[in-house]
């Protein structure tokens, strides 16, 4: 008789298909974006104000939705999320003015993206020692699926039955398909009677249940570094998944083309966290995540330098390779810090730097664009504090290192 499945990986499933659900719903926005600018007569600032409350939201509440998950498991706290998302959708698909898309789409999507993401992330740490960046890496490809296929799909429903149809339909299928996936959220190996990683014996259960106070953790020096670098590296991180369809079409590409451009951001974010996780564990997590700020940092130098839609291809595979590579290792490399006990705390506040950065790097470029016409400014600040990100974190110590200090 063969040996069972892990149950870990039904977790890592699960946690898969939620992420897929919320980022594919939040990085699909592009394709609602010129319905919203015609029935509201809004400019794009305005309209960019919409994505930034919503990541603020998603990033700035994992302060408290990864404490509350270590307190009372991440099911409880996961639905609730996947349910405050379906109600922003639906809510917003009624509203007849801009503020309510505000509140709907904004404040309730992006408040429920928060209950949702950091809990689904931070329960894997338990699950794994010794695959531990590998596992987050495939449960955070959901990122990067979510990322290739919604804004396609979006833009077909948006073209079938409008914006409100569209965000209609996303309601009913995140209620349905993320309240399964969220009861599959088992908060550790022993609520199954398992051990990490699939194991016989202990192996890794002390690694799986131990770690710093949260409080000890916050005012280490490489909670600071991470946190410095993560914040400044967010100002420009979100800007093209807003703008670089409206960038592509300024310059003369196709609009059906352009929105492509999004799902290659997607395809490499994905290729990103299926595979670098994996490497990372074997070649050192942090040294793979210095990696990814330089990449990034460099293509975000590469953006300001294209106009053909080649290279504007270019910039979104590798830009999501690189993007999604950090995303896939920052959850492990926390853990490596300071152990998975309070993890999803841990994290939750490391995300709220990223909060401020979503919420005014959108949103700045957009009123840039209003005033001067063009995106070169908010690119070349992208670029600008992505190469500042990667200074910080040069001086981060690894894991190993900070230990023996």
């Amino acid at each position: 008789m063969g040996q069972k499945v892990y149950f870990g990986w039904f977790v890592v499933a699960a946690a898969f298909m939620i992420l897929l659900l919320c980022f594919g719903i939040a990085y699909s926005f592009a394709s609602f974006f010129d319905g919203l600018e015609a029935d509201f007569q809004a400019s794009r600032g305005d309209i960019s104000l919409i994505f930034s409350i919503a990541g603020f939201l998603y990033f700035s509440l994992g302060a408290i939705s990864g404490p509350l998950s270590d307190r009372l498991g991440s099911r409880p706290v996961v639905a609730f999320g996947i349910i405050l998302i379906a109600g922003g959708l639906l809510g917003s698909s009624f509203a007849q003015g801009l503020w309510q898309v505000y509140l709907g789409y904004g404040a309730a999507v992006g408040v429920g993206i928060g209950f949702a993401y950091v809990p689904s992330v931070g329960v894997l740490q338990r699950w794994f020692v010794r695959r531990r960046g590998f596992a987050t890496g495939l449960a955070v490809a959901g990122i990067g699926v979510g990322t290739l296929v919604a804004p396609p799909v979006s833009r077909f429903l948006v073209e079938a039955m409008g914006w409100r149809g569209a965000f209609q339909v996303l309601a009913g299928v995140t209620v349905v398909v993320g309240l399964a996936a969220a009861w599959m959220l088992y908060p550790s190996p022993g609520a199954r009677g398992l051990y990490p990683d699939g194991d016989k014996s202990p192996v890794g259960e002390g690694a799986s249940m131990s770690g710093l106070p949260l409080g000890v953790a916050l005012t280490s020096r490489p909670f600071w570094l991470l946190f410095a670098a993560s914040s400044i590296v967010s100002l420009g991180l979100f800007v093209p998944f807003v703008h670089l369809v409206k960038f592509s079409v300024d310059h003369g590409h196709n609009e059906s083309w352009s929105i492509l451009l999004i799902s290659l951001i997607g395809i490499g974010s994905m290729s990103g966290r299926l595979t670098l996780g994996g490497v990372a564990d074997r070649f050192g997590r942090h040294r793979a995540v210095v990696t990814m700020f330089f990449g990034m940092a460099l293509m975000q130098g590469w953006w300001y330098l294209s106009h053909s839609f080649w290279a504007l291809a270019v910039y979104a595979v590798l830009f999501g390779l690189f993007y999604g590579g950090y995303v896939a290792l920052a959850p492990a490399l926390v853990a490596d810090y300071f152990g998975a006990k309070n993890v999803g705390g841990i994290l939750g506040v490391l995300y709220s730097g990223t909060a401020l950065g979503n919420l005014v790097g959108p949103v700045a470029a957009g009123f840039a664009f209003d005033l001067t016409g063009g995106y070169e400014l908010p690119i070349a600040a992208s670029a600008s504090t992505a190469f500042l990100a990667l200074a910080v974190i040069l001086t981060l110590r690894s894991p190993a290192q900070w230990r023996r200090l």
